[in-house]
């Protein structure tokens, strides 16, 4: 917060605005360049905010994390814009005008909330994570929109407001919205920090579940992995990537479909809606093999990709669909297959020498052999490309070769 409050002076936006571009490299000489002039707490923090923000551009795009404020673990642990806008914009289809957004770490659902024309208000038990959130909301402009309070969120009263949002804490070293954190409750923590056990998130889920269902629209933020049995049953379960990457689950409340499963993909949106397929059979390798995105996969609609295809499953325990034909889909990422072998290191090297193949792309799906291990060892050398698949057809490990379709 003291390093907030210097930055927030008229002094320390000018030496945010010099330090903008400071390369890591430089900071050493810079710092000791600035020291002349300035407090060293003040160049420290203004550098130290430069390097976040740097690393925030990615998530909130250049302009806007030009601007904002930033901790560390806000930085690592916020909402990508693209993923908050969309979330953002699904709620004002839904007729919210106010959300109160429990949990709601340095504002970046706040701020595409507001930007979605949405009343927020934004809770935070954290002292320093709220004093960033404030600011943020007042550095782009929606002050006006943003309420930012310090609270436990447990103690919030959202009567007055038509929809909710809860992001949990799911790591250690976040502080969440509840007095009682996840680190204080033990288990199901994973040895880097992040919270697997939707019970030990702060809030716990099922506290969040219920806050959801006290309002008439809601969205839970949770993680991807989220076991589908623990998902209530008047809740709609979405899970969404953004650039082919798995970014998070939704439990979403009043939306009118009750038990509904859909995988989104950004950018688009590009929604594949569950329809309780059975699995897909098993068949033998086709011309073509499709990889369905992994929000697909998170929300078991591979089915519904293989239906889309015309095809089957190469092992009724792996999520690579084949089929003898070509239909393009956005849920899929689609390769040409040109060979089929049993897990031979020395056969594959023999093949690759032969193709010509200096640039091989590995890729695997039920195979304990790491793709960097097996790019050593094959050392590819040559003009072509190729992609090979290191998994299992039948139960039996196999490497499928082939380029994207």
């Amino acid at each position: 917060m003291n390093d907030l409050a210097l930055l927030l002076t008229p002094e320390g936006r000018a030496l945010l605005d010099e330090v903008r571009d400071t390369a890591p490299a430089d900071e050493l000489a810079v710092a000791t360049r600035l020291r002349r002039d300035h407090p060293a707490e003040l160049v420290s923090a203004a550098l130290g905010q430069a390097r976040l923000r740097q690393r925030a551009a990615a998530k909130f795009g250049a302009a806007d994390a030009g601007r904002m404020f930033f901790t560390p673990n806000g930085v690592e642990q916020s909402t990508r814009t693209t993923v908050a806008t969309y979330r953002a914009e699904r709620l004002g289809s839904l007729g919210v005008t106010s959300v109160a957004d429990l949990c709601c770490g340095i504002g970046g659902d706040a701020i595409a909330l507001a930007r979605a024309g949405i009343r927020v208000l934004a809770v935070d038990r954290d002292p320093a994570t709220a004093a960033v959130a404030r600011a943020n909301a007042e550095a782009l402009g929606l002050g006006g929109l943003i309420e930012v309070r310090e609270a436990d969120v447990t103690e919030v009263d959202t009567a007055g407001y038509d929809g909710v949002f809860v992001d949990p804490a799911r790591r250690g070293g976040r502080a969440g919205g509840a007095a009682r954190s996840a680190s204080a409750r033990g288990g199901g923590r994973a040895a880097g920090g992040r919270i697997f056990d939707p019970e030990a998130y702060s809030p716990p889920l099922s506290w969040a579940v219920e806050a959801a269902r006290r309002a008439p629209h809601a969205a839970l933020k949770v993680a991807p992995g989220i076991p589908h049995e623990v998902v209530p049953a008047d809740a709609e379960a979405e899970w969404i990537s953004d650039g082919g990457d798995v970014k998070e689950a939704v439990l979403w409340f009043g939306t009118g479909t009750p038990g509904a499963v859909r995988a989104t993909l950004l950018p688009g949106p590009r929604t594949l809606l569950g329809r309780k397929l059975p699995d897909p059979p098993a068949r033998p390798v086709g011309r073509y093999l499709y990889e369905p995105d992994g929000a697909v996969i998170r929300a078991h609609l591979v089915a519904e990709v293989a239906e889309e295809v015309g095809g089957g499953l190469i092992d009724p325990t792996i999520a690579y669909v084949t089929a003898d034909a070509l239909r393009p889909t956005p849920y899929t990422s689609a390769y040409e297959i040109t060979d089929q072998l049993p897990f031979n290191v020395k056969k594959l090297k023999a093949l690759l020498r032969e193709r010509g193949v200096g640039t091989l792309t590995v890729k695997k799906r039920g195979s304990a052999v790491e793709p960097e291990e097996l790019r050593k060892k094959v050392r590819p050398q040559g003009p072509n490309a190729a992609t090979v698949f290191l998994t299992r057809v039948a139960g039996a490990p196999t490497m499928l070769v082939g380029r994207p379709a």
